[in-house]
């Protein structure tokens, strides 16, 4: 696996910068357990995801996905990942992306995501009766009922019937949430849920002004599930090395997936063309998008 990892590195750093050109990216991190051998245990380690899909808004860049290793979940993670981009980021409400925005440079708009404010008051609804996390779940699921009929508009189409429908839906619930919490008891369940929303509400308006942006970031929640697969298959990484080449092999393997190649079939002929001095100015060629466009030609 190290062999591996290191002829393909050059493809994962390649998948790195493809991605951070991009003018909208996923983000988010999930955990990963690393083998600590100066301890005799394991520690937490963390994958980094950065996510890429257009095809709901008819784009034309292919699909990827990119984990990357890192011993913590500090913003110094987030901001070295994502050094040089400048776009629109969507992801929760991790305060760690927060500082993106005022980096030198700038660029850094965020998105934020309803599927996590939803979940807070399902959750609630979930616990007990609670007429103020259902009406909130019935008013979300009015603007998710829009986004299912626009799925595959461009972008044009999508940002006038947000504007047109769902610009008063939201206005109307963001009334109807200040008045709410007004009511509630400032320490109760329903008071952080409330304000969770209203504290990210810049983030979560984005999609209406932006017909490329997503109502959530469940694209890059699906992105992780084989990383929370394969952390209940496997005991642990190695170490922070084994970390590297797990993400580094799995950020190729699910890029694959996601442009319906054969993973083990596009690993076979990379690697072989890697190992026999492919040159590194036509990485782009040996791409999982680039192979599947030449074999169809």
């Amino acid at each position: 696996m190290g062999y591996a990892s290191a002829e393909l590195k050059p493809l994962w750093r390649r998948l790195h910068e493809v991605l951070l050109a991009s003018a909208k990216l996923f983000v988010d991190e999930t955990t990963a357990p690393v083998l600590d051998p100066g301890r005799g245990r394991t520690k937490t380690g963390y994958m980094w995801t950065l996510a890429r899909d257009d095809r709901p808004w008819g784009g034309t860049e292919p699909p990827a996905v990119l984990y990357s290793y890192a011993p913590g979940r500090g913003a110094e993670h987030a901001v070295a990942l994502l050094q040089g981009f400048a776009g629109v980021l969507q992801t929760d409400g991790y305060a760690a992306y927060k500082g993106l925005t005022s980096r030198p440079g700038g660029g850094v708009s965020l998105a934020h995501c309803w599927a996590h404010v939803r979940r807070k008051f399902y959750d609630i609804a979930q616990g007990g009766p609670s007429p103020i996390a259902i009406e909130a779940l019935q008013r979300i699921a009015l603007l998710y009922k829009l986004e299912a009929e626009i799925h595959g508009q461009s972008p044009d189409v999508r940002r006038a019937l947000r504007q047109a429908r769902a610009k008063p839906l939201v206005e109307a619930l963001k009334a109807w949430l200040l008045e709410r919490l007004a009511e509630v008891s400032g320490k109760s369940v329903i008071g952080g849920a409330i304000r969770y929303a209203l504290g990210l509400w810049d983030g979560l308006t984005r999609f209406l002004d932006d017909g490329r942006v997503e109502i959530d970031s469940n694209t890059v929640e699906r992105s992780m599930r084989p990383i929370a697969l394969n952390r209940k298959n496997a005991l642990f990484a190695g170490g922070d090395q084994g970390g590297e080449n797990w993400a580094l092999l799995a950020s190729l393997i699910e890029t694959c997936k996601l442009n319906s190649v054969n993973p083990q079939t596009w690993l076979a002929d990379v690697l072989t063309k890697l190992v026999n001095n492919w040159p590194n100015n036509r990485l782009d060629d040996l791409m999982p998008w680039a192979c599947k466009a030449a074999a169809q030609a």
